[in-house]
């Protein structure tokens, strides 16, 4: 039997602020939390779907025996992956220069390259390529050559699986036999919530060679993870991760380059307007990685209610950490009235490849299979949304996990003994596009 919602809400809350904290306060000998059972598990699992478990190993000063043994392994788990990980890029480092093909290994993979992160501190759902256009055809045979196949097509990537993969793991968190799926970029872009902002220009590099090549420069890699945190921020599911990535990279950073590597202001007037929101979440937790004057430029930029909302915002409440799905999602991103209808209209009648992108994303995630919410009408859906309160189904999958780590399954849920709806966070609830399973990974 699961612990009432509110608990399981409350307890959510409470780990996911006291998590940002302590890893942003790291080494300062912050005492151990006086949580109970039930907070320690939920602990675990906001840990995990923030993707910085293994972070906390190393930093963390929480002396509790089943919060160290799960931080331990986790890190084990990172460690032994990223190992896979660095393997792969070099097959495909090797493949990629013998047919004369360039590709930029992004966010994650830049990070370890630079050095910000040593190997298992840094868990890596997959890897994320860009290729420009006119290679797209070059680089799915590359892939393909290596052994991997096309999974689905969502609009931001191409996605790719190994061929004849396994069944799915299902366990909390990382995963060292988890599989090493490909996402090939040729944009760099994001809807917010459906305005599109592309940078791709900034990220391609000037001069590319065959082979795996780096971001421009820093200020291109931070603009690219400024631009992904805006993505999930707007979609309510930033990550912790995503927070420190930013923070970390920040730092490396001289103040005076934040105009002309970050935040080009060369381009058009109020082009970076997206970048406020993640950059004030950042400053909240991490005092000292964002230079002040940063933020207060951007605020003249950016829409007047996001600026107003986002300046009282917490990891939390723009994150799967909280509990509840919203309706609309995202809509004080919008910054014209006819953005405001646009999203409102894709909302009650959703295009076609919003449509198709849900039924990939429940056939390419193993948990959201078999749930009736899933092949439910978009008039039964909205009208359940409307009457009550529905909890985010990959939150609820993840506490189920950590509640009971043995025996969870996907068709647990229902059969845990509480009226839990059948509620999916797909496209169209995600307000952008955004897939439902980067709360997990």
């Amino acid at each position: 039997m699961l612990p009432p919602l509110r608990t399981i809400e409350g307890g959510l809350r409470r780990t996911t602020e006291a998590i940002a904290g302590d890893l942003a306060r790291t080494g300062r000998g912050e005492a151990t939390p006086e949580w109970n059972d039930l907070e320690w598990r939920l602990a675990q699992a906001a840990a995990a779907v923030h993707g910085v478990s293994p972070l906390l190993c190393r930093h963390s000063p929480w002396n509790h025996p089943a919060w160290r043994q799960f931080l331990e392994h986790q890190r084990e788990h990172v460690e032994h992956r990223h190992r896979r990980i660095e393997a792969l890029l070099e097959r495909i480092d090797a493949a990629a220069r013998a047919v004369d093909l360039p590709l930029i290994p992004l966010k994650g993979a830049a990070l370890h390259a630079l050095g910000i992160y040593a190997p298992g501190e840094r868990p890596m759902a997959d890897i994320d390529l860009l290729v420009r256009e006119s290679d797209a055809a070059a680089a799915i045979e590359l892939l393909r050559g290596i052994g991997y196949v096309q999974s689905f097509e969502h609009w931001r990537h191409l996605s790719f699986k190994p061929a004849g993969e396994g069944a799915p793991l299902a366990v909390l968190g990382e995963h060292r036999d988890t599989p090493v799926n490909i996402e090939l970029h040729t944009r760099i872009r994001e809807r917010l919530p459906v305005a599109t902002i592309d940078i791709t220009s900034r990220i391609l590099p000037r001069d590319p060679r065959p082979g795996l090549n780096p971001y421009p420069s820093h200020g291109a890699l931070l603009s690219h993870l400024l631009l992904h945190a805006a993505g999930n921020h707007c979609a309510r599911n930033l990550r912790l991760i995503h927070l420190h990535d930013i923070a970390l990279l920040a730092r490396r950073i001289d103040p005076d380059d934040w105009d002309t590597d970050v935040l080009w202001n060369a381009s058009p007037p109020g082009a970076c307007w997206w970048a406020l929101p993640p950059l004030r979440m950042v400053a909240r937790y991490y005092p000292n990685a964002i230079p002040d004057a940063v933020p207060a430029r951007l605020a003249s930029l950016c829409p007047p209610v996001l600026g107003t909302v986002s300046r009282r915002q917490t990891l939390t409440q723009v994150s799967c950490s909280a509990l509840w799905l919203q309706t609309l999602p995202g809509l004080e991103w919008c910054r014209t009235p006819g953005e405001i209808v646009r999203c409102l209209r894709n909302r009650i009648a959703p295009p076609p490849e919003t449509i198709k992108e849900r039924i990939d994303l429940v056939r390419a995630h193993f948990w959201l299979q078999g749930q009736s919410w899933s092949t439910s009408s978009r008039t039964r859906r909205l009208l359940t949304r409307l009457t009550r309160r529905l909890p985010r189904i990959d939150m609820m999958y993840v506490v189920h996990m950590a509640l009971q780590p043995a025996t969870c399954m996907p068709g647990d849920l229902r059969a845990a003994g509480h009226d839990v709806p059948q509620s999916l966070p797909c496209p169209e609830d995600a307000g952008n596009g955004r897939d439902p399973g980067m709360a997990l990974m």
